[in-house]
């Protein structure tokens, strides 16, 4: 149901910060009815621009189109009102409360304006899910619902708000497979009724199968915008980085040695169930299977963050003592997270400190940290992380996610650690960012030590491993040397097992 007539357009937005310019005179037109996807690099300007026209914050200069009404200043209230809505990556709902209650939250139905009427917001709810032909009970209490159906609970949010345009941020980036379809099935049944959807992701792939045209960022500005049908992904990144982009995966010239970094044998515990493995000095392990197969599971093991029931591990030949994760990253095992903002980095403390604190004695006297120390470091691993920020006192949080995720490598590296797990390493990341992230661990690798990397981007697996082991019900069900690896091989196994 898609028209030649914008429903939504900025004229020469800027968003000034002092020393950054978020946002450069940037201009955009959004057909009504289309999925216009919203593309560029951690950083690009992709967050400012739509906080600008949710009215989150105030452009420093431009103008904002809704529905043929010109603003300089939008507000929340103001942009809601004319049928704005944003559904972020982070979901803003109350998991004790039920379905229904979520969608009214803050304006809920009352009889006579005073008692609640628990029977209206259920109906109505109902009837959004009935539209969406999806089926979930108004009255399940959402903490209890799968992060796909959670993702369809702000949809109806938004809807119930007679959204006609909605901001998607990363939708798909926590969705299984499944759930993933079923969201593009949504969209399009949305697009079908007049809802314009501005769809921003990392994932190319999902952009050329569900969008019908494509704005790219860099630096805050506006680069050009791209029929889907005239163009391909080789000219979308080489758009988004700026240069030519001829390779996906950085080279890795030094040879995998027979020395065993780790040796797992008969382990079990936490959903594993007797697996057994090896990483050599130089090797890059990978692990592949679906959610839930135990890939998570079994590093939380290696890490000490769970208890294992039997098995044993050695980690250069010696017992690795897993009582916690102190205990094993002083042993030379660091472990980066799937959860970068949960478990991995300390969004409100700065760089120096994130990197310094898997050392913090080794670099402090009588419990006072050396902040010479912590200095050097800090700019060491600037320096050979490439971390992009006007200082290293920088807070975390601030940073774009590229280069959250490399404060984070720095704070698992600082101790020197003969072993790295990866769990996700380049969940949320651009392409530009994601090179620099395979660059570092071929440089890993390369200097001996050894990787284990758990990714469900199938690309990325087959791209960057040596050898690919694959999970299934918490058991290895198969292994790929790296001139087996294929796509259909690695889901065969993935799919093995089920059901036991």
């Amino acid at each position: 149901m898609q028209n030649e007539n914008p429903i939504l357009e900025l004229k020469n937005v800027s968003k000034r910060y002092p020393g950054v310019v978020a946002l450069n005179n940037v201009s955009l037109s959004i057909k009504t009815g289309e999925v216009h996807a919203l593309i560029g690099e951690n950083g690009a300007g992709k967050s400012t621009l739509v906080k600008c026209c949710s009215g989150a914050i105030k452009p420093s200069e431009g103008k904002i189109t809704l529905n043929n009404e010109e603003f300089t200043d939008l507000t929340p209230e103001l942009s809601e009102k004319k049928g704005l809505a944003v559904i972020y990556q982070e979901f803003n709902l109350i998991n004790e409360l039920s379905v229904a209650e979520n969608v009214f939250l803050g304006r809920a139905i009352r009889k006579n304006g005073v008692f609640l009427d628990m029977k209206a917001m259920v109906e109505e709810t109902r009837k959004i899910f009935e539209q969406l032909h999806i089926k979930i009970n108004p009255n399940e209490v959402v903490k209890n619902l799968t992060v796909g159906y959670q993702q369809m609970v702000e949809i109806a949010k938004a809807l119930s708000l007679d959204a006609k345009i909605i901001f998607m941020d990363e939708p798909s980036a926590s969705l299984t497979t499944t759930e993933v379809q079923d969201l593009f099935r949504v969209v399009e049944k949305l697009k079908k009724t007049g809802v314009t959807i501005i769809y921003i992701s990392h994932r190319l792939e999902e952009v050329f199968q569900l969008c019908d045209r494509i704005t790219v960022l860099r630096d805050g500005e506006s680069i050009e915008t791209l029929n889907v049908k005239e163009t391909n992904q080789r000219k979308l990144i080489e758009l988004m980085v700026g240069r030519e982009f001829t390779e996906t995966f950085p080279p890795k010239t030094k040879s995998i040695t027979d020395e065993v970094v780790l040796d797992v044998k008969n382990l079990s515990g936490n959903g594993v169930n007797d697996i057994s493995f090896q990483v050599k000095k130089g090797e890059i392990l990978g692990f592949g299977g679906l959610i839930g197969a135990g890939r998570t599971e079994m590093a939380e093991l290696l890490f000490g963050v769970e208890s294992y029931e039997k098995g044993n591990i050695l980690l250069n030949q010696k017992k690795l003592i897993t009582k916690n994760p102190e205990v094993v990253i002083n042993q030379g095992v660091a472990y980066v997270s799937e959860d970068r903002k949960q478990k991995g980095a300390l969004l409100d403390i700065d760089i120096r400190e994130n990197i310094a604190i898997s050392i913090l004695k080794k670099i402090s006297r009588f419990s006072i940290v050396d902040e010479k120390k912590e200095d050097l470091l800090a700019k060491q691993y600037m320096d050979q992380l490439s971390i992009k920020a006007p200082s290293f006192k920088q807070k975390v949080k601030n940073l774009s996610g590229g280069n959250q995720q490399k404060v984070v490598l720095g704070k698992c590296l600082s101790p020197k650690p003969d072993l790295i797990i990866l769990d996700e390493p380049t969940r949320g990341i651009d392409v530009g960012a994601k090179y620099e992230i395979y660059k570092l661990i071929i440089e890993m690798v390369e200097q001996g030590k050894g990787v284990i990397l758990i990714s469900s981007e199938m690309e990325e697996l087959m791209g960057i491993s040596d050898r690919i082991l694959v999970l299934s019900g918490g058991k290895i069900t198969g292994e790929l040397m790296r001139e087996e690896f294929s796509q259909e091989k690695i889901l065969e196994y993935a799919s093995l097992n089920l059901g036991e």
